[in-house]
């Protein structure tokens, strides 16, 4: 019957042509419109009557009803409902009955009900559009809460005499604005805009955020957002409590090549009175002609305390870095400026080397005739102190040339031989340090000889077991020259470096001598996704290093055994451990840490040691204790909770504990976090906060659906 139809309407109704042109003219205000029904007939040679899943499209607006009536003489369609009317761009509106001219842009729609985005919708006695941009809503109910049928409010609610829906920019704007908690006013406002769901920035308020502070009292965060441009924007956030007048900004812009972001803050308040306090960090990066790339980050602060006691960094070192580098397949190019600060209390600032200057180029080639690979490097390093005492304001600066030949063979029965052969320039140039001469140069030669023999064995259900004995002797001629240890403090002995033939991070150290290496590592694969491995290793010596700290495990001719390993499981488990003790079972140091990855429940959780080593400043053993998780204990409720705790001290550094809420039209969340860790100008403080976000004004983030049963 509808193909009849169609044919009838083409026919008689002017209003309506049934034409490829259609097509092409949908987004245009004066393109036709279409009708069709199960039932249509005319009736006193004027009006056309449409019945029966009546089907009305102009342009982008499609509208179903059950009848439509069209006056030839006055060109106004009266539409009797239920009617839906779908406007493009994620409009939907809900009527009983409507009266619109023939263009569906402009006319009245009353008992209507709108719907934006899927997400807010808006109650009103009648609905007025006007040249298909505006709707004006009157006596309206705004909400993206689920709406009962039993009558019960929801949970919150905008009422207002009038809404005005502007679709091109995508605004509402109220008028006589009555924001209600269940059916109980919380506040009125005269003027208000809001975007619509649709817009992802738009420049107005964003939702508030309490705090609760021991230092400062009761505060709130009342965010403003500026969408200074597509590219840029701006968010100003007021902070007002009892202690403080804190103002935060955040500056964020993208480019075609790259992006920049400033985070900062100015404070005045009663932790220092009289002084202006703040703090900004900044980051950006760029890429730049020839595949070079530009990164930056600066960080600054006007005192030791001040991140912390406001909760925008845990950093107590300071570094501001800008850093050309350039990757390709086989080479690499990187030069770098950065400058510490140190905020811890023990430190001196003008005593460290608070500006670092790096300089990196390494390239490899393949060779034909000699085969294997050929690696060249050449590295520089400068660091300054603003101390100019002897000794204490010793400033360092080196040059490194390194050349190494790597090959490989696959010898019988599957054994492996590699092969490295190299040679190290070094040049240093010490000021400021009368205890050792100002420049001095050294030669290191190197080789080394490594057999492996990997192996593997599948068994039962697709079970891959991987096993490799790993020997390596090696050596390092030529003899240590007398400048000062100044990058390589710290040395760490794990699985990336056994088989390595010098452990120092920093040329300033260099193994020497003959050394041998040992190391097992064991692989287990199942396709059922319970996945194993364990490196075991320890390095012999000819000689003893005395540059080895004591809890690096490299120290003696025979270094600690070490010992590594990880599980990971298909139930989201993951554990990994690693360890280094001597003959006796002493430990050095022991870590571990712990992930657990469930439908309703993450926790992670790790444990640290080191023993005391006065070679690394460290008086006395360290062990910690940190543990953080969530539980969702529903659809709607979340719970978190964080805590780490210093066995050393016996005492704990932070703790926190947390609660979210979230459904189809709010998001509330709580905590409390304590700190306990004092100094001099930090005192213990206990926080309290509280977020609410009121959803359905703003572009949803994430795909998840909440929604209220209601009963």
């Amino acid at each position: 019957m509808r193909p009849l139809l169609r044919a009838l309407l083409f026919l008689i109704w002017p209003l309506g042509l049934l034409t490829p042109a259609l097509t092409a003219a949908q987004d245009d205000a004066s393109a036709p419109a279409v009708l069709i029904a199960d039932e249509l007939f005319i009736a006193n040679d004027r009006e056309l009557i449409a019945r029966g899943n009546v089907e009305a499209f102009q342009g982008t607006t499609r509208i179903t009803a059950s009848e439509i009536r069209y006056d030839r003489s006055t060109g106004a369609l009266t539409i009797t409902g239920p009617i839906t009317m779908e406007d493009g761009e994620g409009i939907t509106v809900l009527a009983s009955a409507a009266e619109l001219d023939g263009t569906l842009r402009t006319g009245l729609l009353r008992g209507a009900r709108m719907v934006l985005n899927q997400q807010l919708q808006l109650a009103a006695v009648q609905i007025q559009r006007v040249n298909g941009r505006y709707s004006q809503l009157y006596k309206t109910a705004v909400t993206s809460c689920q709406i009962c049928e039993d009558g019960s409010p929801p949970l919150w609610q905008i009422r207002a005499r009038r809404v005005v829906h502007d679709k091109e920019e995508r605004q509402l704007y109220f008028d006589g604005a009555q924001f209600l908690i269940r059916n109980i006013p919380v506040f009125y406002i005269p003027q208000l805009r809001l975007p619509d769901p649709t817009v992802d920035r738009a420049t107005g308020f964003l939702f508030p955020s309490f705090r609760q502070n021991t230092e400062f009292g009761l505060g709130i965060k009342i965010p403003y957002f500026i969408n200074i441009a597509p590219d840029r924007d701006l968010t100003v956030t007021p902070y007002i409590a009892p202690g403080t007048r804190t103002l935060e900004l955040r500056y964020r812009q993208a480019f075609r090549t790259g992006r920049i972001e400033f985070n900062g803050a100015i404070s005045r308040d009663d932790e220092r009175p009289g002084d202006t306090r703040g703090y900004v960090f900044a980051d950006g990066s760029f890429d730049l002609e020839n595949d070079f790339k530009l990164t930056f980050d600066i960080e600054v602060t006007t005192d030791d305390s001040y991140l912390t006691q406001y909760d925008y960094s845990g950093k107590d070192r300071l570094d501001s870095a800008i850093t050309i580098s350039r990757a390709r397949r086989d080479e690499y190019i990187s030069g770098g400026l950065i400058a510490f600060k140190s905020l811890r209390e023990e430190d001196v600032n003008a005593e460290l080397p608070t500006l670092v200057a790096d300089g990196i180029y390494e390239a490899r080639y393949f060779p034909q005739r000699l085969g294997g690979e050929l690696r060249l490097a050449l590295n520089a390093h400068s660091h300054y102190r603003y101390s100019d005492d002897d000794i204490l304001g010793r400033d360092v600066s080196r040059a490194s040339a390194e050349a190494d030949w790597l090959r490989s063979w696959t010898l019988g029965a599957g054994l492996r031989a590699d092969v490295t052969l190299g040679l190290t320039t070094d040049l240093f140039n010490v000021t400021q340090d009368s205890s050792v001469p100002q420049t001095q140069s050294q030669i290191s030669p190197r080789g080394a000889v490594a057999l492996r023999y990997p192996m593997v064995r599948s068994g039962a259900g697709g079970v891959t077991q991987f096993l490799e004995p790993i020997f390596q002797v090696g050596w390092v001629g030529g003899d240590q020259i007398d400048v000062p240890n100044e990058e390589s403090t710290r040395v760490e002995f794990d699985g990336g470096n056994l088989t390595s033939l010098s452990r120092f991070p920093e040329p300033d150290r260099r193994e020497r001598g003959r050394t041998i290496a040992l190391g097992v590592n064991w692989a287990r694969f199942d396709p059922d996704g319970f996945d194993t491995s364990l490196t075991l290793g320890q390095v012999l010596r000819q000689d003893a290093d005395p540059a080895f700290t004591e809890t690096s495990g490299l120290g003696g001719t025979a270094s600690d055994y070490l010992v590594a390993g990880q599980i990971s499981g298909q139930n989201g488990l993951t554990l990994t451990a690693r360890t280094l003790f001597d003959e006796d079972f002493d430990f050095a140091k022991a870590e571990i840490r712990g992930d657990y990855f469930g439908q309703r429940t993450t926790l992670g959780g790790s444990y640290l040691w080191l023993q005391s080593d006065p070679g690394e400043d460290r008086d006395q053993s360290i062990a910690e204790i940190a543990v953080d998780g969530s539980y969702r204990v529903d659809k709607h409720w979340t719970a978190n909770a964080d805590w780490r705790y210093d066995i050393s001290i016996s005492r704990a550094s932070t703790a926190g504990v947390g609660v979210t809420y979230q459904n189809e039209c709010v998001s509330v969340g709580f905590s409390i976090d304590r700190r306990y860790s004092t100094s001099s100008s930090l005192e213990p403080s206990t926080t309290l906060g509280l977020t609410i976000g009121l959803r359905g004004f703003s572009a949803r983030k994430g795909t998840e659906t909440y929604t209220r049963t209601c009963g």
